[in-house]
């Protein structure tokens, strides 16, 4: 049991060297809306997602096109030999997760004296950077 798990962690500790990982807390943004943009680059490779954010007209987009350069330029710091990946559109976005961040609660006043909660939300941004590995053919 020893060996395998030693085995198991090696090999997470190699996958971490060639992901790259970025993040952004406290987006003032609601969750669903960034999830909107977050699902349109969701796989794709790095040089076409970055011209979907650009492009796109959702706010959340500005935002996300800015972690995903930083996450390219993590990519590119944990992995400077193979930077000819980048160009080749091998690297893609393995995972892009939208969780979702603390709530500000204000106060409307309504009719009637009454008083009417605002929910100001706010999300937490994960994107996780990864190369495509290069499809083996059995003959």
């Amino acid at each position: 049991m020893g060996k395998r798990k030693k085995l198991m962690a090696e090999s997470l500790k190699e996958a971490k060297r060639t992901t790259a990982i970025a993040k952004l807390n406290d987006v003032p943004t609601s969750p669903r809306k960034m999830r909107l943009v977050a699902d349109t680059v969701r796989g794709v490779e790095v040089n076409r997602a970055l011209d979907l954010l650009k492009f796109s007209k959702k706010a959340p987009s500005i935002r996300l096109e800015k972690l995903l350069r930083s996450a390219i330029a993590n990519w590119e710091a944990k992995n400077p030999e193979s930077s000819k990946e980048l160009d080749n559109g091998n690297v893609y976005v393995k995972t892009i997760m939208v969780d979702e961040g603390r709530t500000l609660k204000r106060i409307r006043p309504c009719p009637q004296g009454r008083a009417g909660r605002i929910r100001k939300r706010s999300n937490h941004v994960t994107v996780v950077l990864d190369v495509k590995k290069p499809k083996t053919v059995e003959a």
